[in-house]
């Protein structure tokens, strides 16, 4: 039985009428089937109508590039929470003011970032103690740093100086967890060994002794002048240190996530991570700060001053952050810093001079000041030269650097963005001498 007739009439048809089986055809079982009436055709014109004709293909997708990646989270972290829209900025969990206002020093700080938890005090003094173990140079290293151009720049130098040290690694495994904690204990104890020895080797200064008794921020100030700092000085570099020490995706950190996640080494990321942070776009800003005040003189020339650089479009250095919408909630302790020390050494000018730029740029432009903006009046007063502003910035960054080397190694993607070509096609080779 064709399926049709089975569906539509033909042979038997069976109805459930008072729950029995009937035999639709009359009188005798062998009477002639009944004609099928017309109507019974429809249901089949319905079952050959035609088939929808296919959606037509989306339209191909317009690559978006977001230059300079801004808006695009490239990893998650626990490390550091970069609140731009608020103004705020989390280590672990824990608000910058809070850390700050805690009296929490710089090696806790390092624990916290390594470890995911602040030390105990146990562990505080262990870290301590290993930090400072670890202050010594190979005489390669020191033999380079002597003979390295008086004239240089010291974040060249730190540059170079980093990246030798990778040759004096004997630990192997460049993957393990363990081994690359202690590396990085050892590269944020030496970089400021490093910046301190050229600082004093380009002045034709002994190289004075490793010290075990100092901190972190006190031992460089010791480095540089060969002088035990005061408590108060001390104090203003460790919270420098802090409030500099992590921030997110910026372009150091990035640069050294990017290097490690091909599985390179640590010494080979923190090389990359010091050469971006070279740049006047990122850490160098510090340094433009203070040739800007100085190109001024005085308060009193500063509205023109500004004003003219407005006029031009030209940059405004230590105004204005890629993240931050509103005021660096780093800004304010550097702010406080640096009003406390210019009042205390009789030069208030540099601060005023910083205050009248920034109540300009917040109302002409709507834009607030940087930690750049016034960590250079603090780093200015207390005696340190300008060009080492930024290897500064450099060895409280190492810290968060180390930090995101060792979780990206947890959890390794290589980095591979794609380019939006905008070249020609299609061309063919002239002959060199048709061209």
């Amino acid at each position: 039985m064709s399926f049709l007739k089975k569906l539509f009439g033909g042979g038997e048809q069976k109805s459930s009428c008072c729950g029995h089986d009937h035999d639709h055809s009359h009188g005798h079982g062998h009477s002639a089937p009944q004609p099928q009436p017309a109507a019974a055709a429809a249901p089949s014109a319905a079952v050959t109508s035609p088939v929808p004709a296919p959606e037509p293909a989306p339209a191909p997708k317009i690559p978006v590039v977001h230059r300079g990646l801004e808006g695009v989270y490239a990893n998650e972290s626990k490390l550091s929470d970069v609140q731009g829209d608020e103004g705020k900025l989390y280590y672990l969990g824990y608000n910058i003011d809070e850390l700050v206002n805690s009296h929490v020093s710089f090696e806790e700080v390092i624990f916290l970032l390594h470890k995911y938890k602040l030390p105990t005090r146990t562990e505080l003094e262990e870290i301590e103690a290993k930090l400072r173990a670890r202050r010594s140079l190979p005489q390669g290293i020191i033999d380079f740093l002597t003979a390295a151009p008086k004239n240089a720049d010291p974040m060249d130098v730190l540059r170079t100086g980093v990246s030798m040290l990778g040759l004096y690694d004997t630990l192997g495994n460049d993957s393990d967890r363990t081994l690359n904690e202690d590396r990085s204990l050892a590269i944020i104890a030496k970089i400021p060994l490093i910046i301190g020895y050229y600082h004093r080797a380009r002045q034709g200064l002994s190289l004075p002794p490793v010290r075990l008794d100092l901190s972190e921020a006190a031992h460089f100030l010791y480095l540089i002048t060969g002088e035990e700092p005061s408590a108060k000085a001390t104090k203003t570099l460790d919270i420098a240190y802090i409030i500099h020490a992590e921030h997110g995706m910026n372009a150091s950190t990035f640069s050294a996530r990017v290097t490690v996640a091909t599985l390179s080494d640590i010494y080979s990321a923190i090389t990359s991570a010091i050469g971006t942070l070279k740049g006047p776009l990122h850490g160098g800003a510090n340094e433009g700060v203070i040739h800007m005040l100085e190109e001024i003189g005085s308060p009193d020339k500063v509205d023109s001053w500004v004003e003219e650089r407005l006029a031009k479009k030209e940059k405004i250095m230590g105004i204005g952050h890629r993240v931050y919408k509103v005021l660096d909630p780093r800004a304010p302790h550097l702010r406080a810093m640096a009003i406390k020390l210019t009042e205390e050494l009789g030069e208030p000018k540099w601060i005023q001079m910083s205050e009248r730029i920034a109540e300009i740029m917040r109302t002409r432009k709507k834009l607030e000041a940087n930690v750049d903006f016034y960590s250079a009046t603090v780093y200015h007063s207390l005696g340190i030269p300008t060009d080492l502003f930024t290897p500064i910035f450099a060895i409280s960054r190492a810290a968060g650097w180390t930090a995101q080397v060792l979780e990206q190694l947890d959890d390794n993607r290589l980095y591979r963005p794609l380019t939006l070509y905008t070249g020609p096609h299609g061309l063919k080779v002239t002959p060199i001498d048709q061209r």
